[in-house]
């Protein structure tokens, strides 16, 4: 996924089906089993692949780089695989297990996956994150999406042939000041939205034949792209040294990204970072896992898929992440100037600048293939997003395939409008806060808990083991139910009560000193107060500048009341559902 904030984002050959009919909750309960089965993954490469588009996604290549420069370079580095380790593989398992054993009892979707598993009734409005996220992630990650896409014609048509910086910058921000345009395409942000949001509506439409096909054309392409800008980027060195900046060095970004610093492991800022990375890069706490393993055999290697998804996505973030924008950016611009200004937004501002300076032909090549790259990491990751609303329409409500791809289309047209049209009002910013970040972090403290605790860590093993030729070493065993939901919980907290300054080592002597805990406008207590927008009201003297404030303060607390309305209505659906199966089980048992 990716899709990212401050916080802190596979199996045997089966047969591929096309699914007939509707589905009938009144069919007794093999029936029903059967019934949704007919729709599978069609081989192993296939859904290995679909996997990790689902995991590989803007994050890996826009996030990462950016999290790495901002936490020390190879200070980010040890922690990152520490966290990896201890939290990214172990939740893999755990939503792969349940996905599977959901899926093995007829449910697709992370509602009725979570209720299978145990006899407590309030678990099922857990699984409404697995529904909500995938839906606002969605609406605002089709977004970046489209900017892919047409940053790809503009590659191609020469939009940005002989720009300076300056103006490459300037074309992104009226670009998403969608009533301005300098390409003559009125509101050109909203076209290329609809048309990205029709593409995977589209491919939707075709089911898991479509999503496999998306993710095996797309993957392959996103890797060559990724390995001819990562040559590109090793073997720029020194060349792209000129007056302005004359120690211009690609090798210095690499050193700098890949010297690990060991006294990054105290401190609590850096490893918040990596955790949160994890979360982004691996797509883990959004139930699209879930819906994919759903579908799976009851005795496929799932272990061995989870695996294989993760690596995958470890490779092209830490390899091909890392080898493309801080290097190409600190081998012309230096890697001073990286360090002060590494963001999101050097993708769309800085980078195709760059790519200038390799001559007509190359630039516009290379600007195909680094917004290529992003796209089909996009798509493949936006794909995955909507399987658990269709999945769960289609179990509880008997909506077919394209039924379910043109509500969940429809649904997400409306709630992303939002995101373009006021983008700059921050409502963009606010969807990418709650829905994902920070309830990624709560469903998947909420699933680990339920997997080790309540269905039990034994019986979790069992399912995990069960089919497995890979080896899983037992020591997991004992990190899945202690370890990972700890780090989960320190995330949380982390997030809650972050530090004034984001300053861990301070607060804490503060706080023992007996001087207090002082929280910063970032974390979760201070952003629901919106602490940080009274404060800048408040100071602020010019009208202009109050009324701007003013507009901004509406439009996020206008989010935030879309997204709990959303919620809440996924939520009523859940419980409708829920009385439908009671009624279709007494009625049946008469």
């Amino acid at each position: 996924m990716d899709g990212g904030h401050a916080l802190l984002i596979i199996c045997a050959p089966s047969s591929m089906n096309t699914f007939r009919g509707s589905f009938y909750l009144g069919l007794p309960e093999p029936d029903r089993m059967s019934a949704v089965q007919n729709e599978s993954w069609g081989t192993r490469v296939g859904l290995i692949l679909a996997m990790a588009g689902n995991a590989v996604g803007l994050g890996n290549f826009l996030r990462f780089p950016v999290q790495a420069v901002n936490n020390g370079g190879g200070a980010f580095i040890i922690p990152y695989l520490v966290c990896f380790l201890l939290m990214g593989i172990p939740l893999l398992w755990i939503e792969w297990s349940m996905g599977r054993f959901g899926g093995r009892n007829g449910n697709h979707s992370t509602p009725f996956i979570l209720d299978t598993m145990t006899k407590r009734a309030f678990w099922k409005y857990f699984g409404v994150f697995g529904i909500f996220t995938n839906i606002a992630v969605a609406a605002y990650y089709c977004y970046i999406e489209s900017w892919t896409m047409s940053y790809v014609w503009h590659s191609i048509v020469g939009t940005f042939d002989g720009l300076s910086q300056t103006q490459v910058a300037a074309f992104f921000t009226s670009y998403v000041d969608i009533g301005h345009s300098t390409t003559g395409i009125p509101y050109e942000a909203v076209v290329f939205y609809v048309l990205c949001l029709g593409l995977n509506t589209w491919i939707l439409s075709r089911g898991l034949a479509g999503v496999e096909k998306a993710a095996k054309i797309g993957m392959p392409l996103l890797i060559l792209f990724g390995v001819f800008l990562a040559l590109r980027g090793l073997t720029l060195g020194t060349t792209g040294a000129s007056e302005e900046v004359p120690t211009a060095s690609a090798w210095d970004g690499l050193n700098f990204l890949w010297t690990p610093q060991f006294e990054s492991l105290s401190n609590p800022k850096v490893w918040l970072a990596a955790a949160g990375q994890i979360f982004f890069t691996l797509s883990v706490g959004m139930g699209t896992i879930h819906c994919y393993a759903a579908y799976v055999k009851s005795k496929d290697d799932i272990a061995l898929n989870a695996v294989s998804a993760g690596f995958t996505n470890e490779f092209v973030e830490v390899v091909l992440g890392s080898l493309i924008v801080i290097p190409i950016a600190a081998g012309y611009l230096g890697l001073d100037w990286v360090k002060e200004n590494a963001g999101f937004g050097m993708a769309f501002q800085t980078m195709p600048f760059l790519f200038e300076k390799w001559g007509p032909f190359l630039s516009a090549m290379a600007g195909v293939m680094w917004f290529g790259l992003l796209f089909f990491a996009g798509i493949t990751s936006s794909l995955a997003m909507g399987t658990p609303w269709m999945g769960f329409m289609r179990d509880e409500f008997g909506w077919g395939r394209i039924k379910g791809a043109l509500s969940f289309g429809l649904i997400v047209l409306v709630l992303g409008l939002p995101t373009v049209i006021f983008f700059q009002e921050g409502v963009f910013d606010e969807y990418d806060y709650w829905a994902g970040t920070v309830a990624l972090v709560v469903f998947a403290l909420a699933e680990t808990i339920l997997f080790s605790w309540v269905f039990g860590i034994d019986r979790g093993w069992k399912e995990l083991l069960s089919g497995s030729d890979l080896r899983v070493p037992t020591a997991y065993k004992f990190i899945i139910k202690y370890i990972t939901p700890l780090l989960l919980l320190l995330v949380f907290l982390g997030a809650l009560f972050t530090p004034q300054g984001n300053e861990w080592t301070a607060a804490f002597q503060s706080l023992f000193s007996g001087g207090g805990w002082t929280l910063d406008n970032s974390s979760i207590i201070k952003t629901i107060a919106n602490a940080g927008l009274h404060e800048q009201l408040a100071a602020a003297t010019d009208p202009a500048e109050m009324t701007r404030l003013q507009d901004r303060l509406f439009y996020t607390n206008f989010a935030r009341v879309i997204l709990t309305l959303t919620f809440a209505g996924l939520a009523l659906l859940v419980y409708v559902a829920a009385l439908r199966r009671i009624q279709n089980t007494t009625s049946t048992a008469a």
